[in-house]
């Protein structure tokens, strides 16, 4: 999607409201510190973009997914550091520390909520997308992969070494490991092998001193420069298929079945069940409802069904055409950004009908949206909410990503209220049938509804309200682990 001139016009009256908000002798003492605390062979001079940099304006917007957040943010970095070293990284961190910048860590940028490029006070962008490098041991059937890289990288860098071999984790390919990972990170073989971060061996990173660690925690412990993780098998060939009904075809009926029956199919089976509003000719609204299917073997005779490899596979979950190359995985910025609000549920019972009926009326209603409603059971259903910091596992049915998207066709910018009240308003409806006591979400999908602190304070209290949501139980003890990582 193009950005037309006006909005650029304004980006730069915002970029100085920016610098006139932070003194230019704290913005050049930063700069000047970050070589003084880098000991690469690579300048990190040639990493450093400010606004005066005539490249400064198409990298920041480059990873900036989602048009909401990035045209409605006041402000702008004071600087981007497009890391080509670890040092890089490690000097930033220190810098920003010493100088009093916040640091925003950007991997893919697919934060939901822009909070990897965005921020109400002077902030840095640390941008790791070029530090991507994937190491692939098949002796151990492991990988050391750099934040970086895309999902999309690491399956088809593991499928030039095998084709028996893949990794969980999202279904859309330009997703940044660092943060993919950090947040939990899932896909379609979620029922056989859980979901990214069961799969991580080990992981480096960087502390709030700037020292390099091994066996790092998430983000809210230092920035993950990069990830060890154990490669999963796969057969050399999968099953993929899609089946639709409507309404009038009985999808209702289909829907509550699908929930007695999705989480407790065999592991190597995932369905995913995605409804999404149609017109069925005139002013005749309906509700489509696809069953998503990958089968991790070969299956012919019942449905019309598609076998291919794994990484072929995972073409098809990212919506690509059938026969597009696996070339594609390759390319690692998202294209045909849009505006969009994003919200999470799971559901530790079924939904009943009438609550499936609230779902679809929701659904026509608004129109411009997508549900994803992924089965759990199988290997997340013998994790407990203790073993990691992911608590969501054992004891979820379901997990529901509804999503709402617009366009500037449809105002842009300007219809950001109403589109978010609609979205808040399908959200509240199935408030009944969600889990509830706390209203649990997916860290990944980040939700600035649940609540958040301010850019430049933590208060514990609210902290401890907002996070039992994304981490229930676990919120406590990654506090407490936190405090002794700072020690």
């Amino acid at each position: 999607m193009k950005i037309s001139s006006s909005i650029f016009s304004l980006i730069s009256i915002f970029i100085l409201l920016l610098i006139s908000s932070a003194t230019s002798s704290d913005f050049d003492d930063f700069i000047r510190c970050l070589p003084r605390q880098s000991n690469s062979s690579l300048p990190i001079t040639d990493a450093i973009l400010t606004p005066n940099n005539s490249t400064f304006q198409s990298i920041y917007q480059l990873r900036a997914n989602n048009l909401r957040t990035f045209l409605s943010a006041t402000s702008r970095p004071v600087a981007i550091i497009t890391a080509l070293h670890p040092s890089h990284a490690q000097a930033a961190v220190i810098c920003a520390k010493r100088h009093d910048f916040q640091l925003r860590i950007r991997s893919g940028g697919h934060d939901f909520e822009g909070l990897s490029y965005t921020s109400d006070v002077p902030f840095v962008i640390l941008d790791m997308f070029n530090l991507n490098s994937i190491d692939i041991d098949m002796s151990t059937e492991t990988t050391w992969v750099q934040a970086g890289a895309t999902t999309g990288e690491l399956y088809y860098r593991i499928a030039e070494k095998s084709n028996v071999h893949g990794f969980p984790s999202g279904v859309c390919t330009t997703l940044g490991i660092g943060g993919h990972f950090s947040g939990g990170g899932y896909g379609f073989l979620i029922r056989k092998y859980g979901i990214s971060i069961d799969n991580v061996i080990d992981a480096q990173l960087i502390d709030a001193n700037g020292r390099i660690l091994n066996r790092g925690g998430t983000t809210s412990f230092g920035i993950i420069l990069s990830w060890r993780i154990k490669l999963v098998r796969v057969p050399p060939r999968v099953t993929v298929f899609t089946v639709q009904r409507t309404l009038e075809q009985g999808a209702t009926e289909l829907a509550y079945r699908w929930q007695q029956v999705a989480p407790k199919l065999p592991k190597d089976l995932f369905i995913r069940l995605q409804p999404e509003p149609i017109n069925n000719g005139g002013n005749n609204k309906t509700v489509r409802v696809s069953f998503i299917g990958h089968f991790l073997g070969q299956a012919d005779g019942l449905l019309r069904l598609m076998n291919m490899s794994w990484v072929e596979s995972t073409l098809y979950w990212a919506n690509f055409p059938n026969g597009t190359s696996i070339d594609v995985l390759l390319d690692r910025v998202q294209e045909n950004r849009v505006f969009s609000k994003s919200k999470s549920d799971y559901y530790k019972a079924l939904i009943p009908k009438q609550g499936l009926e609230t779902l679809w009326q929701g659904l026509m209603d608004i129109e411009d949206i997508f549900v994803q409603m992924n089965p759990y059971g199988g290997r997340m259903e013998e994790i407990s909410d203790s073993e990691t910091a992911f608590v969501h596992q054992a004891g979820n049915l379901f997990m529901v990503l509804y999503g709402i998207q617009w366009s500037e066709s449809d105002g842009g910018i300007n219809a950001t209220e109403r589109y978010v009240e609609m979205s808040r308003r399908l959200y509240d409806a199935m408030a009944p049938y969600a889990s509830s006591n706390p209203r649990e979400a997916f860290f990944n999908y980040r939700d600035l509804d649940i609540r958040s602190n301010e850019s430049d304070e933590t208060d514990f209290e609210d902290a401890q309200e907002y996070g039992a949501k994304y981490f229930r139980n676990n919120f406590i003890r990654l506090a407490v682990a936190r405090k002794r990582v700072k020690e």
